[in-house]
């Protein structure tokens, strides 16, 4: 996961447009894009730009969670709402996250370049633990028919 400490320079942003990523600001808030994946930064009084989201999937234009729920990878929404992460979902994840940290000079260590890594993780197969239902214990609900 990235060290979401670190910042950046302004200029360091500003450059990501050139690099092919879609840079949307807004008093402060940077937006990058790309590979329907998205990050975001803020500015701070230093005028230098955190990491406040870090590199996740977009789900009609909304930021979701990774969530492994122990027999399959779902997005999980702000609602709640969980849809199955497909492999294409995750590897354009894996080349936005990549290109991400390139453009910016984050490195990349070993255990980050593995896999994908889950922003949530909570299963238990054990009855009457929590995480023995996974949906229950995130607040996930599946898409309603028809929706």
């Amino acid at each position: 996961m990235w060290n979401v400490e670190e910042r950046f320079s302004p200029r360091a942003i500003e450059g990501l447009a050139a690099l092919g990523f879609a840079v949307g600001s807004t008093r402060g808030v940077v937006r990058v894009e790309k590979y329907g994946c998205g990050a975001e930064f803020r500015k701070g009084t230093d005028e230098r730009y955190q990491m406040t989201i870090a590199p996740t999937i977009m789900l009609k234009g909304q930021f979701t969670k990774l969530w492994d729920a122990g027999y399959q990878k779902f997005l999980l929404t702000d609602e709640g709402l969980k849809i199955p992460a497909l492999a294409f979902h995750l590897q354009n994840l894996r080349k936005f996250n990549e290109e991400l940290r390139t453009a910016l000079g984050v490195p990349t260590f070993y255990n980050e370049a593995l896999g994908s890594v889950s922003q949530v993780s909570v299963y238990d197969r054990v009855l009457g633990r929590k995480g023995a239902v996974p949906d229950e214990t995130v607040g996930a609900h599946s898409p309603e028919a028809g929706h």
